[in-house]
């Protein structure tokens, strides 16, 4: 998993541009503040090959100290854009702040969402839920490269054994490979979608001096077109 975050880190903050930057956020029973905003990949990339799982989940903490609490860019959220990528299933169980809290403070600061699910294959995930409504309400979207990765290979959860019902085979290397094609696709998607947005802006005919959310809907005259925008906006800053 780690090689995939860094090549999904490489992606997204080449390095050779200065209007890409990027910063780490890390959760488990806190949220933590890795590698503050920079346009260098490298840093990010030593702390991803050092990570590893364990304790709570405090999800909805990290996506509030992603908005508030790193280093911002002149001329965010506007130019740059803010990008928050989270790899996780939507579990939380630490935070001392609510989704609904988390997904406001990403609304005021237009922070659009994605999603890697970290859900492994044939696994139902209750807290995905939270995850795809991060996302879609902020105009991003989820993606699941362990979703389906085995269904056409030979293996434990598809082939029984001699040895009884309850005993399956491990399949070959096609596991292996199986994973890494789905992570590479993750990775590919995320890092296209971000890169290849439109920007759309208005001044609404009236203002709204009780400052709360605005619905908004984008249409496009095309078939077979899935648009994903915002679900709305705040039209004043935190």
């Amino acid at each position: 998993m780690s090689t995939d975050l860094i090549e999904l880190v490489q992606n997204l903050v080449p390095g050779d541009n200065p209007k890409f930057s990027g910063y780490l956020i890390s959760y488990s029973n806190d949220a933590e503040l890795v590698v503050n905003t920079t346009t260098d990949p490298e840093p990010m990339v030593q702390k991803l090959e050092k990570l590893k799982p364990s304790g709570g989940s405090a999800l909805y903490d990290a996506i509030y100290m992603a908005c508030t609490s790193r280093k911002l860019v002149q001329g965010e959220p506007i130019e740059p854009r803010r990008v928050l990528v989270i790899v996780g299933d939507g579990h939380d169980n630490s935070s001392k702040k609510t989704l609904s809290e988390a997904l406001e403070i990403a609304q005021r600061n237009l922070v659009t969402i994605y999603g890697v699910s970290t859900v492994a294959f044939g696994f139902a995930n209750e807290d995905d839920k939270n995850l795809v409504q991060l996302a879609e309400e902020t105009g991003g979207r989820v993606e699941y490269p362990l979703e389906g990765v085995y269904s056409d290979v030979s293996g434990y959860l598809s082939t029984p054994s001699d040895d009884g019902n309850y005993t399956y085979r491990f399949g070959t290397g096609g596991y292996a490979s199986a994973l890494a094609k789905g992570m590479y696709k993750a990775v590919e998607a995320v890092a296209g979608e971000v890169t290849t947005q439109y920007i759309i802006r208005y001044i609404p005919d009236t203002p709204d001096e009780k400052k709360q959310f605005r619905n908004i809907n984008v249409k496009v005259n095309l078939g077979n077109v899935k648009v994903r925008a915002r679900k709305g906006y705040y039209p004043f800053a935190p």
